[in-house]
C-alpha cells in the first residue's frame, strides 16, 4: 500500500455530550475540521466513506445519501462499508485502494454518534438491534449483552493463563495516565490498580473501571492522492499495510481468546513488511480492558497468555512501558463516540506520527504506528481491522 495514498487531515470533535448538536451537524463539523486541517475544502472532496452511524435508513432518509446532500458533496465515489467499530480503519484501506484505482482523489471519512444525548447504552443498543438478527431466536433467551460477553472472555483468559484482575487494571491505569493530559477526556483523573479492582463488579470479573465510557462526538480523516499531499506540504501519513476479517462462532467450534485480530494483524504486517517489534506506537480498541489484552496477544506483541505480564507495571504508559498504547486516554478514559471507537484510534495515531500528541505522551521519533479496531463483540461475531501507518 505504500505511497498509494496519504492521510493529510484529521480531526476529533471536542464534545462529549451533544444534546444540542444533531447527528448530521456532527458529521458536517468533523468533516469541516479535517478538511481545514488538510488545507482543503468540501468542494475538493470527490470520495466519501461512511458507515451505519450516518443513520437515516428509514422512510424520511436514505442513509449516506442524506448526509452527502447535507454536506453538499459532489462525488465520484461512495463507500458505505459497515463493520461497526472497525469500519473506519477499514475505510482508510478502501480509500487508498479507490485512490490508487483512480476512483477518487480526495476521500473524506466521517464518524459521529450521540448515545449520551439519546441516553442509550451499548447493552440497550444491542438488545434493540438484536431482535431482528438472524441468530436472535437461538441466543436472546440466554441474555447476551456486551458486558457479559466480554466478561466471559476475561474469565476464560484468567482460567487458562492465570491472568489477574490487577493485571487487567493496569490497562485502565495506563489510559488514565495519558488522559490526564487530554483537556477533553471524560475521565482525566489518574487511577490506581486498587481503584479499579475495588470499583463495583459489572460482569464478573470485569469491574466498572474496566469498562469504557459512553460519549457523543466523532471524528474525520482526509485521505488524498500522493500528488495532492505533496502540493499541500502537510505531514503525509501513508498506509503501509492493512488487514480485515470477520470472526464468528463457527457453530460453537471456536477459540474465544483468538479474535479476528490474529488474521487481520498477520495480513497487515505481511503487507507492510514489518513486525510487531518495529511498531513505535499502537492505537488499540479498548471497549474493555480485556479487549486490549487479547488484541496485544493476537497481534503478536506478546505470546498467548503473556498479556497480563506485558501490560503490568506500566507496560503501556508512554515514556515508561515497552509499547505506548492509546495516548489520548482511549475509550477507557477519553471518549467512545457512538459506541464506535475506531475513528478516534486513527486520529491519535496520526497525531503521534506527526509529532502533534501532547508533549507528555508524545513518542520520540514515532515513524511507524499500528491501529486496530474491533466491530461487534469479542466472544461472539465481530469484524477486525488492522492498519499500519508510516510517516512519509
Amino acid at each position: 500500500m505504500t505511497q498509494k495514498a496519504c492521510i493529510v487531515g484529521a480531526y476529533e470533535h471536542p464534545t462529549r455530550d451533544a444534546r444540542d448538536i444533531p447527528l448530521a451537524r456532527l458529521h458536517a463539523e468533523v468533516a469541516a475540521g479535517a478538511l481545514a486541517d488538510a488545507g482543503l475544502t468540501i468542494a475538493d472532496v470527490d470520495g466519501y466513506f461512511c458507515a451505519g452511524d450516518v443513520a437515516g435508513w428509514d422512510a424520511l432518509g436514505v442513509g449516506p445519501f442524506s448526509i452527502v446532500e447535507y454536506m453538499g458533496l459532489n462525488l465520484r465515489h461512495l463507500d458505505t462499508t459497515e463493520s461497526w467499530g472497525s469500519a473506519y480503519i477499514n475505510h482508510v484501506a478502501h480509500a487508498a485502494q479507490a485512490i490508487a484505482e483512480g476512483k477518487c482523489r480526495v476521500a473524506l471519512i466521517t464518524q459521529a454518534g450521540r448515545p449520551r444525548a439519546e441516553r442509550s447504552s451499548p447493552a440497550q443498543m444491542h438488545r434493540n438491534q438484536g431482535q431482528s438478527a438472524h441468530e436472535a431466536p437461538f441466543e436472546l433467551p440466554y441474555g447476551p449483552v456486551v458486558t457479559n460477553m466480554y466478561g466471559m472472555v476475561a474469565q476464560r483468559h484468567m482460567y487458562e493463563h492465570g491472568t489477574t484482575p490487577e493485571q487487567l487494571a493496569w490497562i485502565k491505569v495506563a489510559a488514565s495516565h495519558h488522559a490526564q493530559h487530554n483537556p477533553n477526556a471524560m475521565l482525566p483523573k489518574v487511577v490506581t490498580v486498587e481503584d479499579v479492582v475495588t470499583s463495583p463488579v459489572v460482569a464478573s470479573p470485569l469491574h466498572r473501571l474496566d469498562c469504557c465510557v459512553i460519549s457523543d462526538g466523532g471524528g474525520a480523516l482526509v485521505v488524498v492522492h500522493p500528488d495532492i499531499a505533496r502540493e499541500l506540504g502537510k505531514p503525509a501519513i501513508t498506509p503501509r499495510g492493512a488487514g480485515f476479517t470477520v470472526k464468528h462462532m463457527n457453530g460453537g467450534h471456536f477459540d474465544i481468546l483468538a479474535s479476528g485480530g490474529v488474521k487481520s494483524g498477520a495480513e497487515a504486517f505481511a503487507e507492510a513488511g514489518v513486525t510487531p517489534a518495529d511498531i513505535r506506537y499502537a492505537s488499540i480498541y479498548d471497549s474493555f480492558t480485556i479487549t486490549v489484552l487479547v488484541q496485544l496477544e493476537n497481534l503478536g506483541f506478546c505470546a498467548p497468555g503473556e498479556g497480563g505480564r506485558f501490560v503490568a507495571d506500566g507496560g503501556l504508559i508512554s515514556g515508561v512501558g515497552r509499547l505506548p498504547v492509546n495516548t489520548d486516554g482511549g475509550g477507557l478514559c477519553s471518549n467512545h463516540p457512538g459506541n464506535r471507537g475506531g475513528m478516534t484510534k486513527l486520529v491519535e495515531a496520526v497525531r503521534q506520527l506527526r509529532g502533534e500528541a501532547h508533549p507528555a505522551v508524545q513518542v520520540p521519533d514515532c515513524s511507524l504506528a499500528l491501529v486496530h479496531g474491533t466491530g461487534g463483540q469479542l466472544g461472539a461475531r465481530h469484524g477486525s481491522a488492522t492498519l499500519i501507518l508510516e510517516r512519509a
